[in-house]
């Protein structure tokens, strides 16, 4: 945890505040950021569901098409059954008609032979009418029960797709809770992390001129670890660098796998150009190459190369916009931040 200096006979609490502030910013904006990204993956999700559901639609569509096509036919059909059956009663009727007049002619069979033949020839011939139109209503029967059963299997594959709709849906919500909770719980845990080894840090460090803590950041005047212009490491720096790769070897240890960490070194300089012809183009190739060579050094010292970035920022982030030489000398300066990955 932050601890408080002496300052001029008292407690100096402003420290401790400016990096409780910092973090529990750091922590809203890490928190923003992961619910854009979740709202972005769910609205990926939900666009996808738009796509299925306009495509269910449109089979809804088709088969209601079908359906109005299949309606029609079984309505030709029906007529068709109707006029069938009156054709049928109509042959019934003359089938009895001829019975009738083959039963009041039986004394004249001799004379009215010829004409009960052609009757019963007739009668055969409605007969086989009657046998075909039923026929007919069979296979109209039939067909009417298939289409019954397409259309109930239709229905059922319909409330089946909306049900799991309405289980993604679910599954999406409690996805995007569970995610908000579980990076919630890895930022405060960082945070907790980052907290004990800048106090760590300010014990081993102690109050050496030059170097400060600045809101989240630790901060090394470039001068405690280079000389002018240069990017090569002083003796009294690969001391200082000693005593950060010590606490950043145990912090390696204490902080779990599944938290993805590094520590950023941060290179900047003052705004005043480079002089001579070195071997540095401008102020941003000397900051790259100042934080290269601390992380460079703190790899030899044990850390891990995974948990360690380099930046360089030039003259392009000043913390003192002033032009004495004070303002210049604050500017100069090597950052350390522990953050996510």
């Amino acid at each position: 945890m932050a601890r408080s200096r002496r300052r001029n006979g008292g407690f100096d609490y402003w420290p401790g505040f400016v990096d409780a502030l910092s973090t529990m910013l750091l922590a809203i904006i890490f928190l923003l950021s992961i619910f854009v990204l979740a709202q972005y993956f769910l609205s990926r999700e939900v666009s996808g569901k738009d796509v299925a559901l306009q495509r269910l639609n449109r089979q809804i569509e088709e088969l209601t098409s079908l359906l109005a096509l299949e309606r029609s036919g079984r309505t030709d059909q029906q007529s068709s059954l109707v006029s069938l059956m009156s054709t049928l009663e109509a042959t019934q009727r003359e089938r009895d008609r001829l019975q009738g007049l083959i039963s009041s002619n039986a004394t004249q069979a001799e004379s009215a032979g010829g004409a009960a033949a052609a009757a019963r020839q007739a009668l055969d011939a409605e007969r086989q009418i009657s046998t075909r139109a039923q026929a007919q209503v069979e296979l109209l029967n039939q067909q009417i029960s298939a289409l019954r059963r397409q259309l109930a299997a239709l229905e059922e594959a319909l409330n089946a797709s909306e049900q799991r709709d309405r289980e993604s849906q679910t599954r999406i919500a409690d996805l995007g809770s569970r995610l908000n909770v579980a990076l919630a719980q890895k930022v405060q845990e960082l945070a907790r992390y980052r907290s004990d080894f800048f106090g760590r840090l300010r014990d081993i460090l102690g109050q050496r001129p030059g170097v400060r803590v600045v809101g989240d950041r630790f901060v090394f005047e470039s001068e405690v670890l280079f000389d002018t212009g240069r990017a090569e490491l002083n003796p009294a720096g690969r001391g200082e660098l000693d005593k950060l790769a010590a606490a950043l070897s145990d912090l390696e240890r204490e902080i779990p796998p599944e938290l993805n960490w590094v520590m950023r070194v941060d290179g900047h300089t003052d705004k005043r150009p480079l002089q001579g012809t070195g071997i540095f183009r401008s102020n941003w190739d000397l900051s790259a190459a100042r934080a290269i060579s601390v992380v460079q050094y703190l790899v030899t010292r044990g850390v891990s190369p995974q948990h360690l970035v380099a930046a360089g920022f030039g003259e392009f982030q000043p913390i003192d916009t002033g032009d004495s030489e004070e303002a210049l000398r604050r500017n100069r300066r090597i950052e350390l931040k522990l953050t996510e990955r």
